[in-house]
């Protein structure tokens, strides 16, 4: 059945009951006093109920009156209750902020990043996930996404960070002088890191780009770098590493660069977040946090 009266006015009812005064309701609804009488006859009209009664001392609830009174305040109590939740999200920095990250990008250039983050805003928590599985962000509830490749998400704004490189490497005892070409890959043992393939490969000096498939010769496939890189240690056969990760080990003589004239095109580091406007303030600070950071590195 379709109502006939106005919430609003119910609320306003709720008001004079709780007060017993129209007087000091009109004040806490910042209204006129003869507005709230005009609306509150308006509403015991709607009904067909008198709700009040009235004299020139007090006011006093009839049965009717009460009982509506009694099953209409929490309603009210409990709106209250969500626009003051609604905003603090929006003018206090505070609540949960839930995350995702592939797990070696998230490692090694978001963990301090987040914990700088935590000990600047104390009351805001983040609850982080680190997966290399591409998770439905929505669907989990995603306040902020981070992805390293293509990130395209609908109706999310992608905001780019840092371009990432890969070079491919190998145990310092592999037998590689072979290799002067990407196709010379053929016939060397690989390890194939998922999603990374193919491998997308551009000479530094002619911006010659070649993919390669590496399947055929894997001996092994994994999702994550850390497996990668200690399969490439290990001697299992040839991987694509990011150089962040690789650079230091090659200078350290714990792997050898393959085709040190060739490295992977740009693989962008993202952060993907649901709207430009309308933000939670926890999740705007975050944004703006991390946006700020990379500009300056």
């Amino acid at each position: 059945m379709k109502s006939n009266y106005s919430l609003d006015d119910l609320r306003c009812f709720c008001w004079v009951a709780r007060c017993s005064s129209f007087k000091e309701a009109a004040q806490s609804l910042d209204m006129p006093l003869s507005t709230l009488s005009r609306r509150i006859r308006q509403l015991e009209s709607d009904i067909g109920l008198r709700l009040l009664n009235r004299d020139a001392h007090r006011v006093v609830l009839t049965r009717i009156g009460e009982q509506y009174f009694q099953r209409s305040s929490p309603l009210f109590d409990e709106l209250h209750d969500i626009d003051e939740a609604l905003h603090r999200d929006r003018y206090q920095p505070q609540g949960k902020i839930r995350i995702c990250a592939p797990i070696n990008a998230g490692l090694y250039f978001l963990r301090n990043l987040f914990y700088e983050f935590l000990q600047q805003y104390p009351e805001i928590q983040l609850d982080l996930h680190f997966s290399n599985s591409l998770i439905d962000i929505e669907a989990e509830g995603i306040d902020v996404a981070f992805r390293v490749g293509n990130p395209m998400v609908e109706n999310w704004v992608v905001r780019p960070l840092k371009d990432i490189y890969f070079m491919l490497c190998a145990h310092p005892d592999a037998e590689v002088a072979d290799i002067a070409t990407p196709e010379d890959l053929r016939g060397h043992d690989t390890i194939i890191c998922r999603p990374m393939l193919p491998w997308r490969l551009v000479h530094k000096e002619s911006g010659q780009a070649c993919e390669y498939y590496p399947h055929q010769d894997a001996r092994l496939e994994v999702d994550e770098i850390l497996m990668l890189t200690h399969g490439v240690k290990t001697g299992l056969g040839i991987g694509y590493i990011p150089d962040y990760f690789a650079l230091p080990m090659v200078a350290q003589g714990e792997i050898q660069h393959v085709l040190p004239d060739w490295r992977s095109q740009a693989r962008t580091l993202s952060m993907l977040y649901r709207d430009r406007d309308h933000l939670p303030m926890r999740v705007r600070l975050f944004i703006e946090f991390i946006i700020e950071h990379f500009a300056r590195n």
